[in-house]
């Protein structure tokens, strides 16, 4: 079996469009949620976590960018950083063990719906509707640009996408069918739709206070905030990222992925998903769970994820989950949907490599159910050896990383 480095990151977000600001963002507590500006609809939902100052022609070529919807941009932004920040010499590579693996919850949206309304309105479609639209085309469109003839897919597993899209890309390479993927996802949702059909289902915070509404574990939290962006990593065999000197920013050491089978939308109350799903990626990394020093939780601020995954946690780590550090960056960046998964797994490696626990902002009141240490308000500087990231997605599909603190 091979062992899997992180190699490079790179990510658009609320609280930043590169992995350097959005370091600082964690250790600053930076909340990245505002009033929406991107839907022209009435609606009693006020709040997102929109990316701010994002030009794709900043990092992709002007004829690539039109012929892409949002998320496929965020996508190959994110991709092109981390694969500048790796190091790699992208002609010299194996192509054909060059993977793409990027999931996304909702795909193209924004061309869904510009689309549609030019259909009624105007009785036709753009050429490229399809090809915009379809969630698989971030995977194909950052293969095309880097010239990538591994596997190249796309998975959807709603709110667990990206995390599974890494796991799969951790295993591949593990198993020796790849040598280098890049895997995570990409969401640009805030549109009409979604905020109407998140709406709908009362799954939104209907909070106008931007720093009172994502508040993860809190007893007042009363549903999440929409966000979009990417964050994608560069997997890459340890022992060939070594021998080439690369920059090890931490290392993949297990992945846990199954199924509530319980809802199509509620996270099964007893927690038994969850936690399974943590003790599988625990034990493929051959720890034990007192040797976990942080989880990013999945952490939504819904009622009944967080009080689930407090239990769930409780239910693997015993009396362990009373020493554990346990936060959701979600409290800054909002729900990405396909996206969250990767960009909270860049924050775990974040925080392991800079030693500190991101903040759970917005956290005031206390709830019975939510009783963990969930490092309210302010960053925590400590040493952290094992991370673990939770992405819990509708349809009951759970993914758990497993991440080790590079030592050698």
């Amino acid at each position: 079996m091979n062992r899997v480095a992180v190699v490079g990151m790179g990510a658009i977000s609320p609280i930043g469009n590169d992995i350097k600001s959005i370091i600082e963002s964690l250790k600053g507590g930076k909340v990245g949620i505002d009033f929406i500006s991107k839907i022209t609809m009435q609606s009693p939902i006020k709040l997102a976590a929109e990316v701010k100052n994002y030009n794709p022609e900043d990092s992709i070529p002007k004829k690539e960018a039109k012929r892409m919807d949002l998320f496929c941009q965020y996508a190959l932004s994110a991709a092109i950083e981390a694969v500048n920040n790796s190091g790699l010499d992208i002609e010299s590579i194996n192509k054909k063990r060059f993977g793409v693996i990027i999931g996304s919850g909702v795909g193209g949206m924004n061309t869904f719906e510009n689309e549609v309304v030019s259909l009624y309105e105007k009785g036709k479609l753009s050429p490229l509707f399809i090809p915009m639209l379809i969630g698989n085309i971030a995977a194909g469109n950052v293969a095309i640009h880097f010239g990538a003839k591994g596997i190249c897919t796309d998975i959807v597993t709603a709110c667990a996408s990206s995390a599974h899209s890494i796991g799969e890309a951790y295993r591949s390479i593990k198993h020796g069918y790849s040598d280098i993927i890049l895997a995570g996802g990409a969401e640009a949702c805030v549109t009409n739709s979604t905020i109407a059909g998140f709406n709908a289902l009362k799954a939104l915070s209907r909070s106008d206070n931007p720093r009172r509404s994502s508040i993860p574990f809190d007893k007042e939290r009363d549903g999440f905030v929409l966000g979009e962006g990417a964050g994608i990593l560069v997997l890459e065999n340890y022992e060939m990222a070594k021998v080439r000197g690369a920059n090890i920013l931490a290392e993949v050491v297990g992945y846990g992925a199954n199924c509530d089978a319980y809802h199509m939308t509620a996270p099964s109350p007893d927690g038994e998903g969850a936690a399974e799903c943590m003790l599988q990626a625990i034990e493929e990394a051959n720890l034990s769970p007192k040797d976990i020093d942080y989880i990013n939780a999945h952490g939504t601020s819904t009622q009944l994820n967080d009080a689930a995954e407090t239990l769930a946690i409780k239910q693997t780590f015993k009396d362990h989950a009373a020493s554990l550090f346990v936060s959701s960056t979600k409290s800054m960046t909002g729900h990405l949907l396909g996206a969250a998964g990767a960009l909270e797994a860049i924050a775990s490696i974040v925080a392991i490599g800079q030693g500190f626990v991101p903040p759970t902002m917005g956290y005031s009141v206390p709830d019975a159910d939510c009783d963990l240490n969930y490092v309210p308000n302010q960053a925590v500087y400590t040493d952290i050896k094992y991370a673990l990231s939770n992405s819990l997605g509708f349809g009951g599909h759970n993914a758990s990383l497993c991440f080790k603190k590079v030592e050698e």
